[in-house]
């Protein structure tokens, strides 16, 4: 919040404390965790009597990795602040983060960052299962640099760093839930799709992948999935997550309803589609739908699906 700073100053104020011989030259937290305030958003790292503060806007840590060597750059301002603090006895979370902050320890030093920039590179953290080859997106991490940062110091000199590392700060999320019963619908147009709750995966098929025929036994029709080389190719596979609940309604019109809104949306890229056709009732022909090591990607990141990833089971009627 951005009357941290303001806080911190009254703290000062009010401390009645004398310098003494308290002299800082440096300042260093490379291997400290960073750890952060659930009250207001802001990240910290302790260690000992000293605390380094970095109160930048919640939304600027994406659900998303940047671009390679293409951080986030932010100028340190009225918005985007860093400080460090020195107290005269041990430093705890309730001093930064407690709206109403224990009356121990006192700030003796206080440096605010006058000038500087924020640079944030993100990675997705993902868990990976060996058995399949699947993985998940369970997190991002951020890595956090001060480049050219000046800090201000209470007797009027500054303290200048052309790099200053702060950190990573890692964000955990829930994985994409992908919770469906893998029983698929057709519409006129060859898009077959599922859907759950706010989520849905289709995929434009390639026609000629549904055919009421039965398969030779270990012979699937195959083709690709998605992305190959960054060109579409036929099976386009979309997996969103919606705002709100999905239905049926929402697929086989010409162009995508507008309600729910997307919240994301995720391509297949570089994958094998394989269709294995057998009957399963008079002039009924099940196909079951299997996609082999494909990739969902969002900007720059992805995870895998696996080797083998039960897409789901469609039924058609021969005429």
């Amino acid at each position: 919040m951005k009357r941290f700073i303001g806080i911190l100053c009254c703290a000062i104020a009010f401390s009645a404390c004398d310098d003494g011989d308290l002299v800082v030259d440096t300042i260093n937290f490379d291997e400290i965790t960073t750890s952060t305030c659930a009250e207001n958003n802001l990240l910290f790292k302790l260690k000992g009597a000293e605390s380094l503060i970095l109160n930048i806007p919640a939304e600027t840590f994406k659900e998303e990795a940047t671009e390679k060597d293409t951080p986030i750059k932010l100028d340190v301002n009225s918005t985007n602040q860093v400080v460090y603090s020195f107290y005269d006895g041990k430093v705890a979370d309730g001093n930064v983060c407690d709206l109403i902050r224990p009356s121990t320890p006192n700030i003796k030093t206080q440096w605010d960052a006058s000038s500087g920039v924020i640079q944030i590179t993100t990675e997705a953290v993902k868990t990976s299962n060996v058995a399949d080859n699947s993985s998940k997106i369970t997190g991002y991490k951020h890595n956090i640099v001060f480049k050219n940062i000046t800090f201000a110091k209470g007797d009027g000199t500054t303290q200048f760093y052309e790099s200053f590392i702060f950190g990573d700060y890692l964000k955990t999320i829930t994985p994409l839930p992908l919770a469906f019963d893998k029983k698929l619908s057709l519409c006129d147009n060859y898009l077959v799709y599922e859907f759950y709750a706010s989520e849905s995966l289709t995929l434009k098929i390639d026609p000629k992948l549904i055919i009421n025929e039965v398969t030779p036994i270990d012979k699937p029709r195959t083709g690709t999935v998605g992305l190959v080389n960054d060109k579409l190719v036929n099976n386009k596979l979309v997996y969103r997550m919606f705002n709100s609940i999905v239905s049926s309604n929402y697929f086989c019109g010409s162009t995508d309803p507008t309600v729910p809104t997307v919240k994301e949306e995720w391509l297949g890229k570089e994958g094998t589609i394989e269709v294995t056709t057998t009957t399963a009732g008079p002039n009924i022909f099940k196909h079951t739908i299997v996609l082999k090591g494909v990739t969902l990607e969002k900007g720059n990141s992805n995870f895998q699906l696996g080797d083998n990833y039960k897409y789901g089971d469609l039924e058609t009627i021969k005429p």
